[in-house]
């Protein structure tokens, strides 16, 4: 399988899940290598995301990665 790493658009990405309050949802957060916030979404609704990354044919693996994200935890975002 071809490996979508964290090297999108010649960026190394960071992939971290943020708990919501109350009304408030879970989001997802995307850093670069300085931990600079590049992108958010909700963590119910990534299909925006992907075509912006062009992440299509991948959406499986990032539900998946979604799912399995800790809450505060920063990893580097990889794909398979």
């Amino acid at each position: 399988m071809e490996e979508v790493s964290s090297n999108l658009f010649g960026i190394e990405l960071y992939i971290i899940k943020v708990k919501g309050k109350a009304k408030i949802p879970d989001y997802i957060q995307l850093r670069d290598k300085n931990f600079v916030l590049v992108s958010y979404f909700r963590a119910d609704r990534p299909e925006k995301i992907v075509k912006k990354y062009g992440l299509e044919g991948k959406e499986e693996a990032l539900y998946a990665l979604i799912a399995s994200l800790p809450f505060g935890k920063l990893q580097k975002l990889a794909l398979q």
